[in-house]
């Protein structure tokens, strides 16, 4: 009888991004492949048994495969279903019932990560520094915002930078109000507008160790010196994902100097904060934005960060 040295572990990710080639913002959905398969490729270099597991809209036949592996944990990178991010909790509570310990955020942290706009209430509320803004479901809500221009209007519900360009930053309320116009019609739910903090954007990921604190990896921030000068210092979609693009060219990641031991403790201890905060596990990422006068600003939370060997 075979005996294993270490436990079977099967890495999900969705498949959604299959079938869906003429959506311009699908290679966001596709690159949890290949991030998949490096997960699969550092496992099997460090002697684990491994399997994985595609996750398509038959929920019910994806839950009985992992089962049928009988897996000592599951590597879990399934972030949408259906093309749908509301569904990323959906696996977490499924492997919970079925009493198959995974990684990553529980389905309530997962939940609460997409909901941009509650996410900064309970920052701010634990005094976590926010940007100033608010949830709009009109262009009339919009127009009763009190904010400082220049700002940025988003998604609410989105990540991978879907729903953001150079027109998201708008210097004044006509564009503000197009802008809004244009998030709700074309991804049918809510706009979030902040005040866009201008500065250095920094991540920073967290890892949980067990019996022990978090470790905080060294920083990483965006490099936006070839940016041209006629688009806002942001990691737009074209920035993340389009690589003959201006601004992915203009937005290189690279290893975060040039701050003070004081500040950088700051930032660390802002991060920690804000992942607690949260109810975030095991891993995530922390996105900054440093302003001219030294305030850390969290931007946004990742809890299913990008953790392939490239990041």
């Amino acid at each position: 009888m075979k005996v294993r040295n270490r436990p079977r572990i099967v890495v999900i990710y969705n498949r959604d991004f299959e079938g869906a080639e003429a959506d311009p913002e699908n290679k966001a959905r596709e690159d949890v492949k290949d991030v998949a398969q490096d997960i699969l490729r550092i496992l099997k270099g460090a002697g684990y048994e491994t399997d994985e597991v595609g996750v398509t809209n038959d929920i019910p036949v994806a839950v009985a495969a992992i089962s049928a592996m009988k897996p000592g944990a599951v590597f879990n990178l399934c972030e949408s279903i259906h093309g749908d991010n509301r569904f990323e909790s959906l696996m977490p509570l499924l492997l919970d019932l079925a009493n198959i310990p995974y990684t990553g955020s529980c389905s309530f942290g997962l939940s609460l990560a997409l909901r941009k706009e509650k996410v900064k209430q309970i920052l701010r509320g634990c005094g976590v520094p926010v940007p100033r803004g608010g949830l709009v479901n009109s262009v009339e809500e919009s127009r009763q915002l009190e904010l400082a221009f220049p700002v940025i209007v988003k998604p609410a519900r989105e990540d991978a930078s879907i729903g953001i360009c150079s027109e998201s930053v708008t210097k004044d309320r006509d564009a503000m109000e197009k802008r809004v116009d244009h998030v709700l019609a074309t991804y049918r739910q809510p706009a979030l507008v902040e005040e866009y903090i201008e500065g250095r954007e920094i991540y920073v990921s967290i890892l949980e160790r067990p019996n022990g604190e978090p470790q905080v990896f060294p920083f990483f921030e965006i490099d936006f010196s070839d940016m041209p000068s006629d688009r806002p210092n942001i990691v737009s979609f074209e920035g993340k994902w389009v690589e003959s693009s201006i601004e992915y060219k203009g937005t290189r990641p690279v290893r975060c100097e040039k701050l003070t031991p004081d500040l950088r403790a700051t930032v660390a201890q802002t991060a920690l904060d804000a992942f607690r905060a949260v109810g975030l596990r095991d891993y995530g990422r922390m996105d900054i934005r440093l302003s001219k006068d030294g305030v850390p600003y969290i931007i946004d939370v990742n809890p299913n960060c990008d953790l392939s060997d490239l990041a």
